[in-house]
Formats: C-alpha cells, structure tokens, sequence
C-alpha cells in the first residue's frame, strides 16, 4: 500500500460518515484547522493532503494509521521467538451453531502469534465463556461485496466469539461483527427500538433491519467481532 492508497481509504472513511450523517465537511475543516475548500477537494480527488494534514485528520476522527489499512496479517511475518496459537478454519455453521468444533470439522488451521491474538479484550455474556473463543472462516463473493474492501472474496475472518458486545470495542469506530441473520453475515451494528441494524461499508447495500425477539439479548444474534482479516494464508 502506498501515499496515494492511504488517502483513498482515509477519503472513503471520511465520506462514509459523511454519508452515514456522523459527521459533515464543515465540522471537519473546523477540527482540524483547514478551509472548506481544502476538505472539499481532498474529498473530491482534486487535492492529495500532506503527511501533516493527514495527521490531522486522523487525530480528528481518533483514528491511527492501522485503523484504515486492511486488517490483514501474513501467516510468514510469525516471530520465531512469539509463541503461536491455532485457530480454526471451518465451515459457516460451525461458526453459527458448535460452542466448541471438534477436530472431524476443522478444515485447515492458521497459525498466529500469541501475543497479537491475545491483545483482543473479550467483552461477552457469562453463557459465551465455555465457547471456543476465535474461529475462522473463508467468505464468498456475496458475503463480501456489501463490506468491500474491508472484507474481499476468499479472505479469511477471524472472529472472536468472546466479544458479542454491541460496545464499540474502539472510541468513534464501528465494530465489525458476525452476524446470525438466518444466514452468516457481517455487518456494522448498532441496536434500536428491539431491532438490530446492520449496516454495511457500501452504500448501494440496504441496511438491513432484524427484529429481537421480547426477552431475548441483541447479543445472542451476534456471534462475535471481527478481529483479524487474513488476504493471504
């Protein structure tokens, strides 16, 4: 990923709130020092911020530089000397349905550093704590256009299933889930008026309302956040 790639995802995370009403281009120029007219051409692809700039909107919005990169994690950057763990790569209704997957529904395993994997905070019911924590899970072509490009087809998800929290797990950023919505899927979610809404990354996707039921949890539909999303294993 180069200069130009990073301010293509900073101007797609920008337009995104935008969009999503969380924010307007006046407030952001007012944040972070700038005329409108500069954001407005940032925004419009007519003018490339500078590395100071770009600081400054990433301050703006309490992001880091890791938070608009791709989640991605290569199986060969493991440190020789980090303790791995193995997570399991298997099919979508073991995600939806085994509390722990035995060995005959493993298809294949990752090998993670320890110490990356670890530093995810559970945040879960006490019913979640028996379950096997992180599983993975290759997506399709349908499950991943709505989340374009944070999700792309045939990536790897790995989901922590000890955190079904509708909390943002970050300060003013959305959390990825999984979500049980008859079917795998993974959206943005927030809940309102007993409806779970599920928004995806592209605006040509409908947001999807999903009704919970008197007395159940919104968090039992959800069967945890993403953590790691692997482009190449």
């Amino acid at each position: 990923m180069n200069f130009e790639d990073l301010h293509e995802r900073l101007r797609q995370e920008v337009l995104r709130r935008i969009d999503s009403g969380l924010l307007t281009g006046s407030q952001l120029a007012r944040q972070v020092g700038f005329q409108q007219a500069h954001i407005s051409n940032f925004l419009n692809r007519r003018r490339s911020l500078s590395m100071e700039g770009l600081d400054r909107v990433l301050a703006a919005l309490s992001l880091k530089i890791e938070n608009i990169l791709p989640l991605e994690i290569s199986a060969t950057a493991e440190s020789s000397d980090d303790i791995t763990e193995s997570i399991p790569v298997v099919s979508h209704s073991a995600l939806l349905e085994m509390q722990v997957v035995p060995a005959s529904s493993i298809f294949e395993t990752l090998r993670v550093p320890a110490s990356q994997l670890y530093a995810h905070q559970p945040r879960t019911t006490q019913q979640r704590v028996g379950w096997q924590r992180f599983l993975a899970v290759r997506i399709d072509v349908d499950q991943a256009a709505p989340m374009e490009p944070i999700l792309t087809p045939g990536c790897v998800v790995v989901v922590d299933r000890h955190y079904n929290s509708l909390a943002p797990y970050r300060s003013q950023q959305p959390s990825l889930y999984a979500v049980r919505s008859g079917h795998l899927i993974f959206r943005y979610v927030s809940f309102e008026e007993n409806r779970l809404i599920l928004r995806p990354y592209q605006l040509r996707y409908p947001v999807l309302l999903q009704q919970v039921a008197p007395g159940d949890s919104p968090s039992s539909q959800i069967l945890g956040r993403v953590c790691m999303v692997l482009n190449e294993v």
